[in-house]
């Protein structure tokens, strides 16, 4: 090994353990085919994808090529909904995806089941294992998630799909990146972050770091919310107009403890808020959806769920916690594709994962402060595929505050964010989707250096 070769070596970067795909399916675009490709021979990926690229499609074809080149079977792993999606999704395709519960149900190649039926499987029977709306995983408890990590430490092939991350939640990336075996958490703790000041439960890049961190990020993760972030074509992936409005209503009585009402300041006054003015805001609902065309309404509470339950009886569908896993299928199923014009539930049931493009009005009558909540609802309808102008309604109490302009104000931080983290990578992906030479730092030395006589042979 030369020296020059012994330095590369030493880059912190995950090497290919994967293999050369063969032919794809025709139907992928450009950018879906590459991408393809490029987790085939990286072998254990993450792929971070916009809503309505196509993440779905490149997991079933990655996972028949796994197929093909190995013999083996391979296992997706979904939230409850989206496993009848993706069979769904196969079928259009031309790729057979096997919907099951338990080890005794799977069959030769391609096999989906819900996060919550992972007890059932025996991890050694699968040569490739894809967790789908892979930043669910964050959501469970750390017993669940190391379980995960655990199962799979030693399938061999790997590949976590979910749309971008958060850019300042590191702790998702260091989280996919221990599931795909590229490296402890805590050792990307060690190597990158350094504590932010006194608080211990937070982490900022070291600033020498920086270009390091992301030059390691891509290469086992490609990021982009765009074709065009990646050099590709957008034509066939604009979005229509995204059109959201504010029902505000006034609180009848009294913030709990003063004369008349007040805004809410604090995460406790905007729930009791919430709580006060539920028939009110359930009454606006009932003004906003009507007709016959497709409404979904986001509760927050349960007692708003209830209350729009009775209201739209008879016109609805309404979906919770507590309704069995196969009454959520068939439900949601009536109004996707029946004559039910409205479908009730929580961001906590259906915000990960659904294409709904069927649906262009969405109305929330109850907000927790999660964005990502929010961001995830919104993105349900409005996504690539979506043919109508979507309308976002929040109806709020004026106790509430200004809910709209607070969640632009997050969707326009994090998009600046967002789009940093992606220019951080993608020149390095852009390199390797097209299979061209791993990246190098360049070197201009200024002065000349004479090596000493034992460096200029091999090194041992």
């Amino acid at each position: 090994m030369r020296y020059e070769e012994f330095l590369e070596s030493k880059k912190i970067i995950s090497k290919p353990v994967g293999f050369k795909a063969g032919e794809l399916n025709p139907l992928l675009f450009d950018f879906q085919a590459d991408i393809t490709r490029w987790g085939t021979q990286k072998g254990r990926a993450a792929v971070f994808a916009g809503t309505g690229l196509g993440k779905t499609f490149v997991e079933l074809v990655w996972s028949d090529q796994v197929h093909k080149q190995t013999g083996g079977n391979v296992l997706i792993l979904a939230p409850l909904a989206v496993s009848q999606q993706t069979v769904r999704e196969g079928q259009k395709f031309g790729i057979k995806v096997n919907l099951c519960r338990t080890q005794a149900d799977v069959k030769p190649g391609i096999n989906i089941t819900n996060y919550e039926m992972l007890e059932h499987f025996d991890a050694s029977e699968f040569v490739g294992i894809v967790p789908d709306e892979s930043s669910i995983l964050k959501a469970l408890d750390g017993k669940t998630r190391a379980l995960l990590i655990e199962t799979f430490a030693n399938t061999p092939y790997k590949l976590a799909c979910t749309a971008t991350p958060a850019p300042n939640d590191y702790m998702e990336l260091g989280g996919h990146a221990e599931f795909l075996g590229i490296c402890k958490h805590t050792e990307m703790l060690s190597m990158f972050f350094v504590h932010d000041g006194g608080d211990t439960s937070k982490w900022r890049l070291k600033g020498h770091a920086v270009k390091a961190f992301w030059e390691w990020v891509a290469s086992w993760a490609v990021m982009l919310t765009k074709p065009s972030d990646l050099g590709y074509d957008d034509s066939k992936f604009e979005l229509p107009p995204l059109r959201m409005h504010q029902e505000v209503v006034k609180a009848e009585s009294p913030t709990e403890g003063h004369l008349f009402s007040i805004e809410a300041q604090t995460l406790q006054e905007r729930l009791a808020a919430r709580r006060s003015t539920i028939g009110e805001r359930v009454a606006k609902v009932g003004d906003i959806v009507t007709g016959d065309e497709k409404w979904l309404i986001w509760c927050n509470l349960n007692a708003e769920q209830d209350e729009l339950a009775k209201l739209f009886k008879g016109r609805c569908v309404s979906i919770d916690g507590q309704t069995p896993d196969d009454k959520k299928i068939q439900m949601a199923k009536k109004w996707r594709e029946g004559n039910v014009p409205i479908l009730i539930t929580k961001p906590k049931i259906f915000s990960f994962g659904m294409n709904w493009q069927h649906c262009s009005k969405e109305v929330f009558v109850g907000l927790s402060d999660s964005f990502e909540q929010v961001y995830q609802a919104i993105r349900r309808c409005w996504r690539f595929g979506q043919e109508n102008p979507v309308d976002i309604y929040f109806v709020t109490a004026e106790t509430e505050g200004a809910v709209v302009r607070n969640i632009e104000r997050k969707e326009k931080e994090f998009n600046e964010m967002l789009q940093g983290m992606i220019s951080a990578t993608q020149e390095i992906t852009r390199k390797n989707l097209r299979g061209t030479e791993r990246e190098t730092d360049e070197y201009n030395p200024a002065v000349e250096m004479k090596l000493p006589e034992w460096l200029k042979g091999e090194v041992a």
